[in-house]
């Protein structure tokens, strides 16, 4: 038996199960899930899984071997190398060419096959499969199974006359992780009421309130967001996309006071000059206690972003408070971002973006690590440590015709956890600016406390 504990341990490592909570395809909720296609990936523990399964079985019985497609097919393939069983292959559906075979291989009526499978739980799956097997002449009396949820189905298949074997059972697993202290007793108990059909109760995690965030805060433009988002209770960062330094002079005046940053796009400015557009935006920034944020979305190796940083006509680093930026070009490229907050940006709001899965995720690495990043532009969930910025959000629309997404501000504070919302069109092109960025200034801060 300590041989089979250690043989699991080495599997779980691989990720084949995981707890937590997850739907199912049925819909309902489960406190953990299980895929064991990572083994087909470790030859070794692929190899020793088979003899385990073998060892389990009257092999004199058997003709033939077959996998439940797909999962289980590397698996069968394996027994069939270590015990020279043949193998047969079941298609998930029949070729529309050729033979249209549902089963593949060399075969002869009257033999009997053994199937496998790797996760039984209602068992539909087998009943399905079955029929399709006997219907080529071939019989089916066993089923080897590496890990039965106790879910009902082995033991519906063995009403119907079929013999279950199974390698694991939940149960089995769940001590042996307890035990390890890979499980606590409370993840125990919530997967024992759901394996008895009892309804299980998940514990929502609560966002973290601005000042639970202040608390831990290291970065100074961090500690300084949250006072300010504390001092007016507002989330709201207004993105200034004007053209003109009027333009963006008045939009400052005017929600000033609402809102905890203004986002800039400061090389959309026609008639920019330091002295006439810098200097009165920061004395505004100063008057109405708000932050510059410089929307930048540096994108370049860290040589090159230093010089767009400091050198050129807009000398950004004379007055950003924060900036942002994409994490294209590594954990180093980030250095040069000295004496102000970055905001890397993990996720666009635009549909077709490409920022995929796999990008978020390592941009989301190199953010927790860097002491320059103060948080992420995304449109899902990012780690508490850092301040979540969401874009895109309008009280009224729905996207704007050119591939922007919208959300409103009830769904980025409760299903986001967002800490500041971004609002471009929904103030700056409205009718009276002042009044559209108090409105959204009140949406947000409701929004907000209602999540907490």
């Amino acid at each position: 038996m300590e041989n089979k504990k250690q043989f699991f341990l080495e599997c779980y490592q691989l990720g084949i199960i995981k707890f937590g909570r997850f739907t199912l395809k049925s819909g309902i909720e489960s406190p953990f899930y299980v895929d064991l296609r990572p083994l087909a990936s470790d030859p070794k523990i692929l190899k020793r899984l088979a003899n385990y399964l073998l060892d389990m079985l009257p092999l004199d019985n058997f003709d033939l071997i077959c996998g439940v497609p797909y999962a289980a097919l590397p698996m069968a393939t394996a027994m069939s190398l270590e015990s020279y069983l043949p193998l047969i292959i079941k298609r998930k559906e029949a070729k529309d060419y050729g033979t249209k075979k549902m089963i593949e291989g060399i075969y002869t009526k009257g033999q009997n096959c053994l199937l496998v499978e790797d996760v039984i739980t209602s068992g539909k799956s087998l009943l399905e499969t079955i029929p399709e097997i006997e219907n080529e002449g071939i019989s089916v009396s066993d089923i080897v199974v590496v890990l039965d949820r106790q879910q009902g189905g082995k033991e519906m298949l063995e009403t119907k006359g079929y013999r279950v074997h199974t390698l694991f059972t939940i149960s089995e697993v769940c001590k042996i992780l307890k035990d390890e202290g890979h499980l606590s007793d409370d993840e125990v108990l919530r997967i024992n009421d759901f394996l008895n059909g009892n309804v299980v109760k998940f514990e929502e995690q609560k966002r973290l309130s601005y000042e639970q965030k202040l608390e831990n805060a290291d970065h100074s433009v961090s500690k300084k967001l949250l006072e300010i988002s504390l001092e007016k209770k507002s989330n709201l960062i207004v993105s200034a996309d004007v053209i003109s330094t009027h333009e963006l002079l008045e939009l400052a005046e005017k929600v000033g006071p609402h809102i905890v940053a203004l986002k800039t796009h400061i090389d959309i400015i026609t008639d920019f000059d330091p002295d006439t557009t810098i200097l009165p935006l920061k004395d505004l920034a100063t008057k109405y206690n708000f932050l510059l944020m410089e929307d930048r979305k540096f994108a370049d190796i860290g040589n090159t972003q230093e010089l767009q940083f400091s050198y050129g006509i807009y000398k950004i680093s004379n007055w950003a408070d924060f900036v942002t930026s994409h994490v294209i070009g590594g954990y180093d490229s980030l250095d040069c971002f000295l004496n102000v907050g970055v905001v890397a940006i993990l996720g666009m709001s635009s549909k077709g973006t490409l920022t995929d899965k796999n990008y978020q995720e390592e941009a989301l690495k190199v953010a927790q690590s860097h002491p320059n990043v103060i948080g992420g532009v995304s449109q899902k969930q990012i780690p508490d440590e850092l301040l979540l910025f969401t874009p895109g959000v309008n009280l009224a629309d729905s996207g704007d015709g050119k591939g922007q997404q919208y959300n409103t501000p009830e769904h980025v504070f409760k299903n986001l956890r967002t800490d500041f919302m971004i609002v471009g069109r929904g103030i700056y092109k409205s009718d009276d600016a002042e009044k559209a960025a108090l409105r959204y200034k009140i949406a947000g801060w409701n929004a907000y406390t209602n999540s907490l």
